[in-house]
């Protein structure tokens, strides 16, 4: 009988399948009678390739960060060589160096939400402070999510020079405020993402009833349907994640993650899909959950792990800027891997 893939084609017919299969590819006829072999996912064509158009070649179109006619950018994403590393665990990797990359990074980030749950470094401190007002508390940790920590050996410097009191109702001035390398301010937009949150707050009664919902609910479903809502012009699949993640390590609200809310062409979801080898959501929620249990780690650090690892350099999100992952932790993620 003839056997289908999870892309629902015969296996023979699936370029992707049919690799990490080691299935040959069934023969192309064409409509003259000649016959041809398909190539498979990644090959290369080759610079003289005779479907690219000379001009296409010409012009290096293909280069990473080239834009087309119709103002699309087309990025080449960087790989590490193809050395035969294969686990089953994150099936899109072939090069060990990236996926020791990969074990570093969700490595630090399960260090950052183990620190911030016992040890919260800087303004993350006032937000875990149970002695100050939870309004505030909450403001302060929308305003670090949004902004995002700095760079280097000041990360809330930039915050701290615009920070206002959410009992005020002042918004922050926003003239050449600092943000980090996964800020969701726009200066385009100017202040209509932080009106657009306090008019959220408002509409519920208070920022704590925004975010603690109906009492009776789990915390993985108060996450879930908290993001949901949170979904504000301008304020990014990353902010929300990273701020419902960090009020819920911080002890603020009793907020944990079923799911990493993949979509879209956010960063992490680009990251995933090259990962797990696969571009279907649902497919990617299970094997991201499924290399969370298998490394140990919490479903939240392969948020900001799979964000760091996509960036290409690791963005310290507020942590000092000589913390390195934990070493117990790091072995452990390398050992499920294989590494």
């Amino acid at each position: 009988m003839p056997s289908f893939c999870r892309h629902n084609r015969l296996i023979q017919n699936c370029p992707i399948c049919a690799r990490e299969q080691a299935v040959e590819m069934r023969p192309i006829v064409s409509p003259g009678g000649q016959t041809t072999r398909p190539q498979r996912a990644g090959a290369s064509t080759g610079a003289g390739s005779a479907t690219q158009p000379a001009s296409v070649r010409r012009s290096g179109s293909a280069r990473s960060g080239a834009r087309s006619a119709h103002g699309v950018t087309v990025r080449r994403m960087a790989r590490g060589v193809d050395d035969g590393f294969q686990s089953g665990l994150v099936p899109g990797l072939r090069s060990s160096a990236d996926a020791e990359r990969l074990a570093a990074e969700l490595a630090f980030a399960a260090t950052r939400l183990a620190r911030l749950a016992a040890d919260p470094p800087g303004l993350y401190a006032e937000v875990a402070d149970p002695a100050r007002d939870i309004e505030e508390r909450t403001w302060l940790a929308f305003l670090i999510a949004y902004f995002g920590p700095l760079e280097g050996e000041a990360p809330f410097a930039g915050i701290e020079q615009v920070r206002t009191d959410w009992s005020a109702a002042e918004l922050p001035r926003l003239e050449d405020v600092s943000t980090g390398p996964r800020t969701a301010h726009d200066p385009a937009r100017g202040a209509r993402t932080l009106e657009a949150y306090r008019a959220w707050a408002q509409r519920a009664g208070s920022q704590a009833a925004a975010f603690g919902g109906e009492a009776a609910w789990m915390p993985e479903r108060r996450f879930a349907r908290v993001f949901e809502r949170l979904a504000l012009p301008g304020l990014h699949r990353g902010a929300r994640f990273e701020l419902l993640a960090s009020l819920g390590r911080l002890g603020v609200y009793d907020l944990r993650a079923a799911s990493l809310s993949l979509g879209g062409n956010d960063g992490v979801t680009v990251a995933a899909k090259r990962v797990f080898g696969i571009g279907d959501t649902m497919l990617l929620e299970r094997r991201a959950a499924d290399l969370a249990t298998a490394c140990d780690l919490p479903l939240e650090a392969l948020d900001a792990g799979l964000f760091n690892w996509e960036r290409g350099a690791r963005a310290q999100l507020g942590m000092d800027p000589d913390d390195e992952p934990d070493a117990s932790v790091l072995a452990a993620v390398e050992s499920a891997l294989g590494l």
